[in-house]
Formats: C-alpha cells, sequence, structure tokens
C-alpha cells in the first residue's frame, strides 16, 4: 500500500460509487476524512469541486500532498495497488479492469440510476420510461455477473479483488432501485462472500 495515501475524500454517504473507496480504505486502515456532498442538490458542486474534478462528481480524493485524483475505480487503483486486492499476474490484473469497465459501462449506469431515480430523486412517476428502460438493462448485467458467478467464489482468480468491491458497490443495494435478486442466487452467495471479508464496512457506516 502507498506511503501517502490521500486522506480527504469528497463523498457522499449514499453513493456506492463514494462506497467503493470508504469499503477499501477500511480494509487497507487508511484513514479517510469525509467531505460530504449531496446527490440530490448539487448546486455547490463547482464551488467545491471545480478546481479538482472538472466534472464535478463524487468520489473525488484529495492525496495528502493536494493533487485531486476523480473516478471511483481510478481512486480504488491508487489505494490498493500493490496490496492484495490487485493480482499479480497480467492476465488477472486485466480481467480486474475488464469487469470494472463492465461496472462502470453496463452495470453501474442501471442498477446505480434506477436507485437512484426509485429511492432518491423524489421524482420516480416522473421517470417511469427510463426506469423501466433501465430495469431491464440492468437484469441483462445481473444475469452476465450469475452466469460468471456460478461456480465461482469471487470475480477474478478465486480472489477477493478490486474487482468485487467495485461490482458489489451498487449490487447489494440493487432492492432500493427494486431489483428482485431471488432468481440469482450464485450473485447472493457472492455478496455473502463479499460482507464476510475482514474489515468490510457496510454502506451506511
Amino acid at each position: 500500500m502507498c506511503e501517502s495515501c490521500g486522506v480527504l475524500l469528497y463523498n457522499s454517504a449514499v453513493s456506492g460509487n463514494c462506497y467503493k473507496v470508504r469499503l477499501l480504505a477500511a480494509q487497507l486502515d487508511v484513514p479517510l476524512e469525509l467531505h460530504e456532498l449531496s446527490v440530490v442538490d448539487r448546486s455547490d458542486r463547482a464551488e467545491v469541486l471545480g478546481g479538482l474534478n472538472p466534472a464535478l462528481r463524487v468520489p473525488t480524493l484529495v492525496l495528502d500532498d493536494g493533487r485531486p485524483l476523480a473516478e471511483s475505480n481510478a481512486i480504488l487503483w491508487y489505494l490498493g495497488d500493490g496490496t492484495r486486492f490487485v493480482p499479480e499476474d497480467r492476465y488477472e490484473r486485466a480481467q480486474v479492469l475488464q469487469w470494472q469497465f463492465f461496472e462502470q459501462y453496463v452495470h453501474e449506469p442501471s442498477i446505480a440510476v434506477v436507485r437512484f431515480l426509485v429511492a432518491y430523486s423524489g421524482e420516480a412517476e416522473k421517470h417511469a420510461q427510463r426506469i423501466a428502460e433501465r430495469t431491464a438493462h440492468g437484469y441483462v448485467a445481473l444475469d452476465a455477473m450469475e452466469a460468471h458467478l456460478t461456480g465461482r467464489s469471487f470475480l477474478v482468480a478465486e480472489r477477493y479483488t478490486l474487482a468485487d468491491i467495485s461490482l458489489y458497490a451498487y449490487t447489494h443495494v440493487a432492492h432500493e432501485g427494486r431489483f428482485d435478486l431471488a432468481p440469482y442466487p450464485a450473485v447472493r452467495a457472492w455478496l455473502d462472500r463479499v460482507a464476510s471479508q475482514p474489515g468490510h464496512i457496510p454502506i451506511d457506516a
């Protein structure tokens, strides 16, 4: 683990992307100072994050030397590279990235978006059509995870890696978006295995 990891995290307590960072930091014993921002009221984002993250999104990490780092999976790699959460094997490292790209391009735009619209936006009825469309895509993502996890303990190389952290974040709260995980026994067993890892913290910790 890096000797000079960042300590300031611009965070939202309900964001799965922020939770990824908090979870890995807890499992690596990296202390984080949290600066809380709303995922609904973003009126102060330019003022707070404008000089740190042009996309004005959380999570944004500020290293102890003042350098900022954005995007949840990039932050995971900064904190996790060289630790037990990243395989040394070249192919397995690429597999970790494969699942993190899947998470950001397929899983998160569906499951996370539906969860936000249903549970946090206060405008679920207004977005009914979008929710229906994104829900269908979310089940496609869950189908892919179920197929891969059947007969496996974790996503890559039968060990807990950054890939598991990335996909756990929004999968374990998918029910908040009214996703039914009952037809996904391999996914549910995997969620239990991730939750049993040393240093695990819940999203509301």
